[in-house]
């Protein structure tokens, strides 16, 4: 519920109550003796879809945009007289007046804005560094992009071009600034002890997160946008919901700038592509919602004109979208294929030793180096196979070849494989009853994870290994 309040000029007030009561609204009206310019002072409660509406017919009787309009959230109206009213604006939908207020309070002073996108840049940087996913979304708390994301949508809508152009500047360089913060921090970090020298920060994963976009990551920006908008439109969780806009905006803008910092170019467009995607898709969500809400410029007679500018922007913007979803599309699809050829090998090769049925033969790991890089490059999958094979047993000298030739057929692609052997053998207890131990090969370069053996496993098993584990057959 809104409670509005309005001076009424002099030689208006018969004109506005009449309007008032057209509308079926209870109003209250006091003298006004404190200006010369006016007469009354009207107060009355109305529904908030009924603000817009019911200030429309007012403008018409006579209330000029010099004079004071006041419009006011309630806590609480006590009353069975607001019915009628709320049974004929049963709507969510604030007034444009409102949503402009609540637009230009959102974009906050420049100093305010870029502070604290610089120190949400450096708290999700280090949170992607210490793969701390509740790190990083402490840093979207801090984050004050919803602002400038809503404003310029509520700037093209309301056609108020000064309020348009700031969102944009605001988006543009705080990413920007984003970017390079990250970058200079990383660079900084590189010269102390607080990360290790040759870290590979693809192997953090939530910078891999950010270094594969797919169109899941258009979904959460399409989402963050249309959440954003809602929230202002209803009024209610904004400062929540921009949690969700900064999460599809500042992680993968700090992963762009780490990409810089660590001298890898490919992290560094991969991550700013989804950082122009997520953009540009929060934009024209929130264009589209505003639109289709029934928002209207502040002077009426600019609509059509308005209307014709808004969709030339979101076709662009979409038109943006296409464009660069050209990128999440191959990465969407290499992920997919590469999942594909991790499982379709594993089942192959599982089914395989099962056949066999050779006892004391185990298959122990099957692990696929493949990524979607290497697809899209058109480098070979490279499959590597640790077997379990007892003491005295011998090994297969071709197995490799034919597990290649077999996987190739299956797959329809060319691999390499490369198999390990392990040897082991057991005490009376059986391997059922005895802990795991797993070696490394240092000629196969497979290792399966050892688990942790504690004394009572070394007193009741005896594991030995060869002095000179077998070589691996490369095949392929």
């Amino acid at each position: 519920m809104r409670l509005v309040q309005l001076l009424i000029p002099k030689g208006n007030r018969s004109s506005v109550l009449e309007a008032l009561d057209g509308q079926g609204v209870d109003y209250a009206v006091f003298d006004e003796v404190g200006r010369g310019d006016f007469e009354a002072m009207v107060q009355f409660p109305v529904p908030p879809s009924g603000v817009e509406p019911i200030m429309e017919e007012l403008v018409t009787a006579g209330i000029r945009e010099d004079a004071y309009t006041i419009v006011l959230p309630t806590e609480t109206v006590v009353s069975k007289r607001l019915s009628a009213l709320e049974e004929r604006f049963p709507g969510l939908r604030i007034s444009r007046d409102e949503l402009y207020a609540r637009a230009d309070d959102l974009a906050p002073a420049n100093s305010t804005f870029f502070a604290f996108l610089i120190l949400s840049t450096v708290i999700a940087t280090t949170g992607l560094l210490l793969d701390s996913a509740a790190t990083i979304i402490g840093a979207m708390v801090v984050a004050p992009l919803m602002g400038p994301a809503v404003s310029a949508s509520v700037g093209t809508v309301l056609d108020d071009r000064q309020m348009t152009r700031r969102g944009v500047v605001l988006q543009v360089t705080g990413l920007l600034a984003a970017i390079a913060t990250a970058a200079v921090m990383g660079v900084l970090l590189q010269q102390t002890i607080l990360i290790p020298p040759e870290l590979d920060i693809l192997s953090i994963a939530q910078v891999a997160e950010r270094t594969s976009p797919n169109f899941l990551s258009l979904f959460l920006a399409l989402g963050s946008g249309i959440a954003g908008s809602l929230s202002i439109m209803r009024g209610s969780g904004s400062t929540l919901v921009g949690v969700a806009i900064a999460v599809a905006l500042v992680p993968p803008a700090a992963t762009s700038g780490l990409g810089l910092a660590f001298g890898l170019p490919g992290i560094a467009i991969a991550a700013a592509v989804l950082v122009v995607v997520n953009l540009l898709a929060i934009n024209v969500s929130a264009l589209v919602l505003f639109y289709f809400a029934g928002f209207k410029p502040l002077d009426a007679g600019r609509f059509q004109g308005v209307r014709a500018s808004l969709v030339s922007r979101v076709v662009i913007l979409v038109v943006a979208i296409a464009v660069l979803s050209v990128a999440l599309g191959a990465v969407t699809w290499a992920t997919f294929q590469t999942q594909s050829v991790e499982q379709q090998a594993q089942d192959t090769l599982e089914r395989e030793v099962a056949e066999a049925g050779i006892e004391g033969v185990e298959l122990v790991s099957v692990t696929v180096d493949y990524e979607p890089a290497d697809l899209l490059l058109g480098d070979r999958p490279q499959v590597n196979v640790l077997i379990g094979i007892p003491r005295d047993a011998a090994a297969p000298p071709d197995l490799a070849q034919r597990w290649d030739a077999l996987l190739t057929e299956e797959l329809g692609r060319e691999v390499t494989v490369r198999v390990g052997f392990v040897e082991a053998q057991f005490s009376d207890s059986g391997p059922d009853d005895s802990a795991s131990m797993s070696v490394q090969n240092p000629r196969a370069g497979v290792v399966a994870p050892p688990e942790p053996l504690r004394r009572s496993d070394i007193d009741r098993q005896a594991i030995r290994f060869s002095q000179e584990p077998l070589a691996p057959v490369v095949g392929g």
